[in-house]
């Protein structure tokens, strides 16, 4: 005859779910979810182009003749982590962009721009990387990557704090633009942003300044995302969920350490192909302020 009594297993886990909501309840644990893409997104363009798939946990975008596709996030953010890992289009993709960036409202807009322009077959993506204050951009950086961005995912993130905006590539610092209002260089502060992405054809200027064309034969053309994640200030009705202690939002205080420092060294380096503070013809009167400053 069974015992009625719990099993010690069962007995076990009975106080082990008791702990965990004690330990809840005292604040003393903090609950991570993973993202979803039915919660954290909305797809805004490409009549069914863009899918989420996997419960949630896949996205993808498509490009044919006829359209491309995006999506934006759900919530605006004013400072905070952003992380997205993404699987960009593979083969032959002359002509496409796939444009991941944050972006706030109106003709005074501030943004800040990963861009990655499709190649031929063999040859390498160039990333694009731009900062706009107030409306204003010109700010361009661009790399080659150290690994194919279409073999596996790879993880494209942004810290955005009020010291500088950094740009990572699985997790190695590759830009840093820093916050030098003191010296009159505008920095974006005070307007939300959400976070967008999109795949569209730009073969009159993507691939060599527009010489190569989109082989419209290898479409549709496919990205894929997953892992999005946001540890960020949310702003809703113009209120912040930050409050004015950081100690609970470490990354509103991050900077760059020494090991930070030298890998972006290292990038700027090795994989740097354009930098707008080093173009004299495109600034004939000057390079702009932020170039020039040392800080």
């Amino acid at each position: 005859m069974a015992s009625s009594s719990p099993h010690p297993s069962s007995l076990s886990l009975l106080v082990g779910i008791l702990l965990f909501h004690s330990l809840l309840l005292s604040g003393s644990v903090k609950v991570v979810s993973a993202g979803n893409f039915y919660e954290d997104v909305d797809i805004t363009w490409g009549d069914g182009r863009g899918k989420i798939l996997n419960d949630g946990q896949v996205l993808t975008l498509s490009l044919d003749k006829a359209s491309g596709s995006g999506f934006q996030s759900k919530k605006q953010f004013l400072y905070g982590k952003i992380d997205m890992q993404i699987k960009l289009v593979p083969g032959n993709s002359a002509g496409t962009v796939t444009a991941y960036y944050l972006r706030s409202e109106g003709s005074s807009w501030d943004e800040i721009d990963f861009e990655f322009l499709g190649n031929l077959s063999g040859e390498p993506y160039v990333l694009h990387t731009n900062v706009y204050t107030q409306g204003k951009g010109d700010r361009e950086q661009q790399f080659y990557l150290w690994f194919d961005p279409t073999a596996n995912f790879h993880t494209y993130s942004v810290l955005w704090n009020p010291q500088h905006v950094v740009f990572y590539v699985d997790g190695r610092p590759i830009r840093e633009f820093k916050n030098m209002e003191g010296v009159g260089v505008p920095y974006p502060k005070n307007q939300p942003m959400r976070l967008y992405s999109s795949l569209w054809n730009a073969d009159d200027w993507a691939t060599r300044g527009g010489l190569v064309k989109t082989d419209w034969s290898q479409a549709p053309f496919t990205a894929s995302y997953r892992n999005f994640k946001a540890d960020a200030c949310v702003v809703s009705n113009g209120v912040s969920s930050c409050s004015s202690n950081s100690s609970g939002n470490p990354w509103l205080t991050q900077k760059l350490d020494a090991n930070d420092q030298r890998r972006l060294r290292w990038v700027k380096k090795k994989m740097m192909i354009y930098d707008y503070c080093s173009d004299t013809k495109r600034f004939p009167q000057g390079l702009p302020l932020e170039c020039t400053v040392k800080s």
